[in-house]
């Protein structure tokens, strides 16, 4: 029982329907990793044990019918009595929601995402906040302001941004599964780091109320799990219409373990785009991804090369609509209405400009002044105006390719986990997200699976699936089925 904390949410809910022990238990096992795991890792910002123990008791008296009747509903769910890590910018009453930035420490959340009512009706206990890169601006979760988090397969290196503290809470068995978000590959880059699986979903497939906004046309909210059955338990619970959100769409969603039943890549094809197999691509990367590929066909996939014209242009977009949109979202942040508010001011401008400068970190101010520089006037339609229209021209190169394939594959990231501390130029930091961000540019769904480890270092590198948009039982099925023959 000691080590229940090592479980899945498929193998943990099966457990715990079996009454092989109860979810007191399995969130003590978690509640004790995390106490002798966190100090060295530091995934988790806080924990709530006295309160993950309560909710744990209330799973359990509901699983034999007891209780106050109020998660009745949740009594068939696998995910009742089942601890997630969440991501610091995502709501939970109660709970702190710092965004891993100053500007915000000590705000306490006073209502949940929809995320999170989703989760607790499930029955899902909610009890850490876990790290991440400021407002999720990084690549490597070095840009918080609170902590710092490392990899839990070589603390020497970084667990990858800006889910980094998700990645890490779920590669290093502190928590069951974990709730990340991904405006650029902030899921799927740490969980090719962390060797867990990352699903960002479709945009729009699950609702954004509660979550802090970063940049509200890309950002997702996905699931962090231990293996592609659970990312489809997991996700069943968070997709859906929200009218809270105007970006989900009023449609059914499928049943995504059903989906998986009897996967097999016989007969699928899948598609290589030229553009992510670069002459930079890090050797050992290059090797797994290889080998990834030769799985694939062996078991039966029709491995096609397809091409991605856009490709090139879609850093440069996406580094101007990003940013754009943040500076937008952060303008909230001024000092007065909540959060971080300086004590040095004698006029409303200072206050303003002192509270900012004392509350946010470099790389968050990087951002607002790109984006703040690229909206203003005169630069608008030379930059903003022109991206938005590369962005279309990016999405149809998808909606062209998914007419001939039902997936692509590809890298991740074009190398492991490096070291903390190893990147300093900003410039070579956002090339992490070489391959991630076109599907998020066009909307798509896109989930990344452990591949293997690097020869010598012995880090994790994942493989990355791409689906088209909104059809991500399919992409699933296909995920599982490469999960079995790797």
């Amino acid at each position: 029982m000691s080590e229940l904390y090592r479980l899945g949410i498929e193998e943990a809910a099966a457990g715990l329907a079996k009454g092989d022990f109860s979810s007191v238990e399995l969130t003590r096992s978690v509640i004790d990793r995390v106490r002798t795991e966190n100090p060295k890792i530091g995934a988790y910002l806080t924990f709530d044990e006295e309160g993950a123990l309560a909710a744990a008791k209330a799973a359990d008296d509901a699983r034999k019918g007891l209780g106050s009747g109020s998660m009745d509903g949740a009594r068939r769910s696998p995910l009742l009595g089942i601890p997630v890590a969440i991501k610091d910018l995502i709501n939970v009453k109660g709970q702190p929601c710092t965004c891993a930035s100053k500007i915000l420490e000590g705000y306490v959340s006073p209502y949940d995402a929809t995320v999170i009512s989703n989760l607790k009706a499930a029955g899902a206990i909610c009890a850490g906040r876990v790290n991440m890169d400021e407002f999720a601006m990084g690549s490597s979760t070095e840009n918080s302001a609170l902590g710092r988090t490392v990899n839990p397969y070589d603390v020497t290196r970084v667990p990858g941004g800006s889910s980094g503290g998700s990645a890490a809470a779920v590669g290093g068995d502190l928590c069951i599964a974990a709730l990340g978000t991904d405006t650029g590959g902030s899921i799927r880059q740490p969980a090719s780091f962390c060797n867990c699986v990352g699903l960002k979903p479709s945009y729009g497939r699950v609702s954004r109320y509660g979550v802090t906004a970063f940049a509200s046309s890309l950002d997702q909210v996905g699931p962090m799990t231990k293996s592609v059955t659970d990312a489809a338990l997991l996700l069943q619970v968070l997709a859906g219409r929200d009218e809270m959100d105007g970006t989900t769409p009023d449609e059914p969603v499928p049943d995504y373990a059903a989906a998986l039943a009897g996967a097999s890549l016989k007969g699928v094809k899948i598609g290589l785009p030229k553009e992510y197999f670069i002459d930079g691509l890090d050797p050992e990367v290059k090797r797994l991804t290889d080998e990834a590929i030769a799985k694939c066909a062996s078991a039966g996939a029709e491995m096609v090369e397809v091409s991605l014209p856009h490709t090139e242009q879609a850093m440069a977009v996406y580094y101007i609509v990003a940013p754009a949109e943040a500076s937008a979202n952060l303008a909230r942040f001024d000092g007065v209405r909540y959060g971080h508010r300086s004590g040095r001011s004698d006029d409303v401008f200072n206050l303003y400009a002192r509270s900012r400068a004392e509350g946010f970190g470099p790389e968050v101010k990087r951002r607002i002044i790109m984006g703040t520089y690229v909206l203003s006037s005169g630069y608008y339609d030379a930059y903003y105006g022109r991206a938005l229209k590369v962005r279309t021209l990016i999405r149809r190169d998808f909606e062209t390719v998914f007419g001939m394939v039902d997936a692509l594959l590809a890298p991740v990231a074009p190398t492991p986990a490096f070291r903390l501390g190893e990147v300093q130029d900003p410039l070579t930091m956002y090339l992490n997200d070489l391959f991630t961000i076109p599907s998020s540019l066009a909307g798509n769904c896109a989930i990344s699976v452990p591949a293997g480890f690097t020869a010598g270092t012995n880090l994790p590198v994942g493989i990355q699936l791409i689906g088209d948009a909104y059809r991500e039982d399919r992409l699933l099925r296909i995920a599982k089925a490469f999960e079995e023959v790797r």
